[in-house]
């Protein structure tokens, strides 16, 4: 939708007034710039002005939207929440969603992520959509605990992360209990998929991407400091090939890796360069420190070729 605002960028000596600014699925146009969501770093209402900040530090204003501010605000921020469900990779039906208050750490950062927005709870996961890049797919089936503490629902994940949501009003205690089912299927169904997986060696260790992907899988093998991972699906003909200093950190962002990625698992390999041209994949990176880990850790890619075995076992030895 249009309206008519001032904006201004102070770091590019840029400023009009009564201008056009459209609001779009992928992006927000201030006259003839253009902001993609995926350089969105926050956005926040102070004083009916809208603050935008960028990954690159930039900041703009967007100010006298007069009565249009709260439509302009709702539109923005819902299509914004809209394009990060895109790059969460959410493709599981939607259980429940509401509205409500959420309290965590997201990795790798200093300061916590605390406020109000939207929290969704799908088949195997509970999604919680901030105003900011920090959103958060929490998979089900490496949580540990979820308990309810009044209007408060804790997750606490096997590493020892936790996240808190709730005050949903009279939806906390359904939450609670959706969310807690939930849990109990997505963890039991995994270990019986799981147990049917056997990957040939070197491949000893394995895992899964997604429930909703029966039957594709992926094995790793290991060797000092070096690890092939091998994807078992209809169609990847290449072995991973990974180098790292703590194999169970490096196990830890694999597994969380695997599942941020769905079925996109292109991710793990594209090039940077490959990257910077797929707004949603820049977005899906930002929000994944596993994947993030992951592709920093990366030492290239073995074809299936007739030498495939023999480089294998070099590259392990």
């Amino acid at each position: 939708m249009k309206y008519k605002a001032t904006y201004e960028i102070k770091s590019r000596g840029v400023r009009a007034e009564d201008a056009e600014v459209v609001v779009g699925k992928e992006g927000l146009t201030l006259g003839n710039i253009f902001i993609d969501y995926a350089d969105l770093d926050t956005l926040k209402p102070i004083n009916h002005r809208v603050m935008l900040s960028l990954h690159d530090r930039t900041g703009i204003e967007i100010s006298m939207l007069g009565f249009s501010y709260d439509g302009f605000w709702e539109e923005l921020t819902g299509g914004f929440g809209e394009r990060t469900l895109q790059a969460l990779f959410v493709e599981e039906e939607t259980i429940m969603k509401c509205e409500g208050e959420y309290n965590y750490l997201p990795e790798g950062m200093t300061d916590r992520e605390i406020g109000r927005g939207n929290v969704i709870l799908v088949s195997d996961a509970v999604i919680i959509l901030p105003v900011s890049s920090h959103a958060v797919r929490i998979p089900l089936f490496y949580a540990d605990s979820i308990d309810l503490d009044g209007y408060q629902i804790t997750i606490r994940m096997k590493d020892g992360t936790e996240y808190k949501i709730g005050k949903f009003g009279y939806d906390t205690m359904p939450f609670f209990e959706r969310c807690e089912t939930n849990f109990k299927k997505t963890v039991q169904r995994r270990q019986q998929l799981l147990k049917s997986f056997v990957a040939e060696e070197p491949f000893t260790y394995t895992g899964l991407f997604r429930t909703i992907q029966d039957e594709e899988y992926w094995g790793a093998a290991f060797g000092q400091g070096k690890a092939a991972i091998e994807l078992y699906t209809k169609n990847d003909a290449a072995t991973y090939l990974y180098s790292f200093e703590d194999k169970e950190r490096f196990i830890r962002s694999l597994e969380m890796a695997m599942e941020a990625v769905g079925s996109h698992r292109e991710l793990i390999f594209l090039s940077d360069e490959e990257l910077n041209r797929k707004p949603v994949y820049r977005m899906a990176v930002h929000r994944s420190s596993a994947v993030r880990f992951l592709r920093n850790c990366s030492a290239g890619r073995l074809i299936h070729k007739k030498d495939h075995a023999e480089k294998l076992k070099k590259f392990l030895a």
